[in-house]
């Protein structure tokens, strides 16, 4: 029997911010978390030379999953079998990957809420549980030991998100470390999502499998490496369970492109360019910290890493999704509504990515600021009506 799931209704958003483009109109796109800069200069020479050499066919390269076990080495001080790497079309893959391979049907998965659309709908469409677990400022919306402790009875599993999207909170290296103990205690699979690794304004990023060797690890080019067109990620398994995985994997979807696998391996040496993306980042930050106070977006969760703000404006509406349709109509700055990641609490709240240029946010904040003036202005002549 079939399943039923949400929308990502900030494709919905996009879809109308393209529709304004298409009709001249200037769009700033704020609403999807992914970079506005293109891959490295040198992955991208890398990929013209493999199209101009090479026809491509399946392949999985055994260069850059070696690479990748370096990156483990010498981000975390954790040695990593190469063979321990499988290689996917991105993290979404390795997403279903990770569920397939550690639950059944009717398995209860724990989420953190506001937490990742996708976690929550590929959960159901496997016909598994989630179960959301509500996360407020109060525990800086991410999941705690002491909340999985509390679930009775201990679900199956649960994935981590850490730098977390929406909220780009980041699990401290003891809190962190309690959550693997608990788990173990529990019999609570971990699958741990480390897409935004490396892109953190408040020290380093700790990883899930220097607590617990047993955990998934999924991961991706997208995000850090700037290569979110390429599709190229990976899921990193314990030793005994790397059959299964590439059986199923090589069923259902083959290997990712030879094309992103050659870019990706250049990539991983693109320190400086890359670290550059971050220094804009790292300055969008700012500018934005400073500036969505000062219009009355004062409760925001701490962007401790990723590129995302996540705002509350209940002051203002009830109705994120359609916040941000009119705040694109009337503005053309394309945002995520809450209620993609939080479907209970999240139609007061918004998310901003600042994953564009300087020039981009600096253009966006100037034209969202007469908005949000006239809607907090109404709002208050509304409560002294």
């Amino acid at each position: 029997m079939t399943v039923e799931i949400e929308p990502f209704r900030a494709i919905s958003v996009s879809r109308l911010a393209h529709e304004l483009k298409a009709q001249g109109r200037s769009i700033i796109h704020m609403e999807f978390g992914q970079p506005s800069t293109g891959a490295p200069d040198a992955a991208i020479a890398e990929a013209h030379r493999i199209l101009d050499s090479e026809p491509g066919g399946y392949w999985e390269s055994p260069a850059l999953r070696a690479r990748i076990a370096k990156l483990y080495d010498g981000r975390y001080g954790v040695t990593v079998d190469p063979e321990r790497i499988v290689m996917t079309a991105g993290a979404s893959p390795a997403l279903v990957l990770a569920l397939m391979m550690r639950f059944q049907p009717g398995d209860r998965v724990a989420i953190a809420r506001p937490g990742y659309v996708a976690y929550r709908n590929t959960l159901k469409a496997l016909h598994m549980e989630p179960v959301e677990i509500d996360c407020g400022p109060e525990v800086r919306f991410q999941l705690t030991a002491e909340a999985l402790r509390a679930l009775d009875p201990a679900p199956a599993g649960v994935i981590i998100a850490s730098p977390a999207n929406p909220t780009g909170t980041i699990i401290p290296e003891a809190e962190l470390k309690a959550i693997a103990e608990v788990c173990r205690e529990r019999n609570i699979s971990v699958i741990s999502d480390e897409i935004y690794h490396g892109l953190s304004y408040t020290g380093p990023t700790p990883s899930m499998l220097q607590f617990e060797p047993n955990a998934l690890i999924v991961n991706s080019f997208s995000k850090y490496w700037s290569m979110a067109g390429w599709r190229l990620g990976w899921l990193l398994l314990p030793e005994a369970e790397v059959p299964q995985a590439r059986a199923r994997v090589g069923n259902m979807f083959l290997t990712p492109a030879t094309l992103s696998q050659h870019a990706g391996l250049i990539a991983m040496d693109c320190e400086v360019e890359l670290e550059a993306n971050i220094d804009v980042y790292r300055a969008n930050r700012a500018l934005m910290l400073d500036a969505l106070p000062a219009m009355g977006l004062r409760s925001i969760a701490p962007p401790d890493g990723a590129f995302y703000i996540y705002a509350d404006i209940g002051h203002l509406t009830d109705d994120s999704i359609g916040f941000c349709e009119a705040l694109l109509r009337e503005t053309g700055v394309a945002t995520a509504p809450g209620v993609d990641f939080d479907p209970v609490n999240g139609h007061r709240f918004i998310r901003f990515s600042f994953a564009v240029s300087t020039a981009q946010v600096e253009d966006a904040l100037a034209r969202i600021k007469p908005f949000f003036a006239a809607r907090t202005a109404a709002a208050e002549e509304r409560l002294s009506a």
